[in-house]
C-alpha cells in the first residue's frame, strides 16, 4: 500500500491563541486564510501552511507543560534581509535573545513566539 497525502502543514499549539495569531498576523503581514476565533487559524506560506490551534481542555496540560523552544521542532522562515526581519520581530516585542549565527548554509538567528515556540530567521 502506498502512503498518499494531499498536502502538508505545520501546526503550533497556543493556549492564548488570540495573542499568538495576532503575533503571526503582524510578523507575516497577512491575515489568516482560515480563522475560527478562539479555536484555529491557518496562514498560507510559500510551500507550507502554518496552523495554530487552541488545545481542548482535555489536552491543555500536555501543551502548557511543554517547552517547545528547548525541543527539536522549529519554524524556520527564510528571509531576504535578516537585519530587517530582526528589527520587525523586535518592534513586535519579541527581540531575539542571541546574536546572529553563521551556519554552513547562511546566517540565522533564533527567537520565540508568544507561546514559546522556537523561530529561526534564516538568510542564505
Amino acid at each position: 500500500m502506498v502512503f498518499q497525502y494531499t498536502g502538508a502543514l505545520v501546526t503550533l499549539a497556543a493556549v492564548d491563541i488570540e495573542k499568538v495569531v495576532s503575533f503571526y498576523t503582524q510578523l507575516l503581514s497577512q491575515e489568516p486564510s482560515i480563522w475560527i476565533p478562539n479555536v484555529y487559524a491557518e496562514f498560507q506560506l510559500p510551500g507550507v501552511k502554518l496552523g495554530i490551534f487552541r488545545p481542548k481542555e482535555t489536552h491543555r496540560q500536555e501543551f502548557e507543560n511543554s517547552h517547545p523552544a528547548k525541543g527539536s521542532m522549529s519554524l524556520c522562515l527564510e528571509v531576504s534581509d535578516l537585519e530587517g526581519a530582526i528589527a520587525h520581530l523586535t518592534t513586535l516585542g519579541y527581540p531575539p535573545p542571541g546574536k546572529i549565527l553563521t551556519a554552513s548554509h547562511g546566517r540565522e538567528i533564533y527567537a520565540c513566539d508568544p507561546a514559546g515556540n522556537r523561530l529561526i530567521l534564516h538568510q542564505t
